[in-house]
């Protein structure tokens, strides 16, 4: 096989997605090759939009433009009581698909993990300054029922303990 670097970087890069090994990123690459005006170019705009206008929101932890105000963030339109707390986007993605949660989201960016400064890594002192200086009257602890995730939660509820604040977590 004729080996050309621009498209062996290519394949490594794409083989970290989850769920794709080098064998799907050849295939995917050979489409995009293959049909280069009608999926790579497009593929191409729009992942250096999201690079240049997609961000974290600082604030809760949710995808944002950075033209505008986080909707997620946005009261302008809401006027919840509840914070729903997950680990990641694809977390909040899902609680909002089921239609069953009414309520802001706040993502934390992942879990606690023995070797980690848990201040840093999450935005749990950004969930405590939401909590204080916003109308909340529950919190929903939605982590994983990992070690990690269970140990987040546990680190959540203690930070939240001197707040007047129902913090309940989700059934496993």
């Amino acid at each position: 096989m004729m080996e050309i670097k621009e498209i062996d970087e290519l394949i490594k890069a794409v083989s970290k997605f989850p769920g794709l090994g080098p064998k799907s990123a050849k295939r995917i690459i050979l489409k995009l090759i293959n049909n280069k005006s009608e999926i790579m170019k497009p593929t191409i705009n729009a992942l250096v939009n999201v690079y240049k206008n997609v961000l974290r929101c600082d604030n809760c932890g949710a995808l944002k433009s950075i033209k505008e105000e986080c909707n997620n963030c946005d009261k302008s339109s809401k006027k919840f009581t509840k914070i729903c707390v997950v680990e990641n986007i694809a977390d909040q993605w899902s609680i909002e698909n089921s239609n069953i949660f009414n309520g802001y989201f706040h993502i934390l960016g992942g879990t606690i993990s023995a070797n980690q400064n848990k201040d840093q890594i999450l935005l749990v002192n950004s969930l405590v300054k939401r909590v204080k200086g916003e109308k909340i009257e529950e919190v929903i602890i939605a982590t994983s029922a990992t070690v990690e995730g269970q140990t987040t939660a546990f680190y959540i509820e203690d930070s939240l303990k001197n707040l007047n604040v129902k913090v309940t977590k989700l059934a496993q």
